[in-house]
């Protein structure tokens, strides 16, 4: 069942048992095993949502992004070399006005994931609004604040972390995760909506064959659809 946005107004001190603490420390090392020879092949990445706040669970997944890829053969090929075999290629583009992306799922829990076009600066914050990692943070066991599904504003501890509810004051949570106050909006938009609405489908959703790569599906899709074309043309400078 996916988590609904709560309301509450006060702050939880959520502390977490040696379980919780042990898939923690073991799914922070499965992301720095994906990340390590990405980063080694001069590719950046972060691991964004639990795993960079903290907040995991059995069902956490293991998101890996590169903000800036160079080419969709050189991610693949790296994972590859590294045994990481990829199962799975998805080019998604949640809506029009949003970047398309390209998605290596490794197994349904680990996605590789980089954008084929320039993001703006709304869906760049997207990342830091959940909570992002570098490998280094990861590696010196840091956590760092986020905002969860439930759109509650996670804040680590050292027994586990805070939660409070982000609505209402998306100001102040904009400036404590360092991004727009209009990304901070909108998410919240989105997901309450989602909460009334139920989530509804993506804009496009791709699996490519073998023979395919992202970038020649990207141009067919520029080719036939005038509405994947605007976004590229509109943010390509």
């Amino acid at each position: 069942m996916a988590k609904k946005p709560l309301k509450r107004a006060e702050r939880v001190e959520v502390a977490y048992n040696a379980k919780r603490w042990k898939l923690l420390e073991e799914l922070r090392n499965e992301a720095t095993e994906i990340m390590e020879p990405l980063e080694n092949a001069n590719l950046p990445c972060i691991v964004h949502g639990s795993i960079a706040r903290g907040d995991v669970s059995a069902k956490s997944d293991i998101d890996v992004f590169l903000p800036n890829p160079p080419s969709s053969f050189l991610i693949e090929s790296t994972l590859e070399r590294a045994e990481l075999a990829v199962s799975r290629r998805i080019l998604v583009q949640a809506t029009p006005s949003y970047a398309a992306k390209g998605y290596m799922e490794l197994d349904p829990q680990r996605v590789v994931s980089f954008p084929l076009m320039k993001l703006r600066p709304v869906e760049r914050d997207f990342y830091r609004f959940g909570g992002e990692a570098s490998i280094q943070t990861l590696r010196n066991n840091q956590r760092v604040l986020g905002v969860d599904k439930r759109l509650m504003l996670i804040e680590p501890t050292a027994q586990g972390h805070v939660e409070s509810t982000i609505v209402g004051i998306e100001e102040i949570v904009a400036k404590l995760l360092k991004v727009s106050v209009e990304t901070v909006l909108d998410r919240v938009h989105a997901l309450l909506r989602r909460d009334i609405v139920g989530r509804t489908g993506v804009f496009i959703e791709r699996e490519l064959s073998s023979d395919e790569t992202f970038e020649m599906v990207l141009k067919q899709l520029v080719d036939e659809n005038p509405a994947v074309r605007r976004r590229l043309k509109l943010f390509s400078k």
